[in-house]
């Protein structure tokens, strides 16, 4: 899967965790509330989403993630939960803070590091 851009996995991960799947579209200016964009921001990066084959639009209507898109969002949100979960409950980082961090941090790490770290926190239980 190509690394895209630190902003376009946060329009993936945001249209995931507003609902959007290959069999739910969501709106765009759902998706510029969530972001607190501007919906013209919105559908300039869904141009290069589509173009990427993570998202479809038709002209000025709903958005559709494919199912590359789709599991990208879904992949960046889980790594966000799990690194958030970590920061806040494990270390006791506050919870605005680990949110903010985990969403720096979500982008940086590699798939080999995380998943290696992922398992070896799963392993603890926390």
């Amino acid at each position: 899967m190509e690394k895209m851009s630190m902003s376009h996995e946060d329009y993936l991960e945001a249209m995931v965790m507003l609902g959007a799947s290959p069999e739910k579209p969501i709106r765009s200016v759902d998706v510029a509330t969530k972001m607190g964009v501007s919906k013209a921001s919105v559908n300039k990066a869904m141009s290069v989403l589509k173009e990427k084959g993570y998202a479809e639009q038709p002209y000025y209507g709903d958005i559709t993630l494919t199912k590359p898109g789709y599991d990208y969002g879904l992949s960046v949100l889980d790594r966000h939960n799990l690194l958030f979960q970590f920061l806040h409950k494990a270390l006791g980082i506050p919870e605005e803070r680990a949110d903010h961090e985990a969403c720096l941090m979500e982008h940086a790490i590699s798939d080999e590091s995380f998943e290696k770290w992922s398992t070896y926190i799963k392993g603890l239980n926390l």
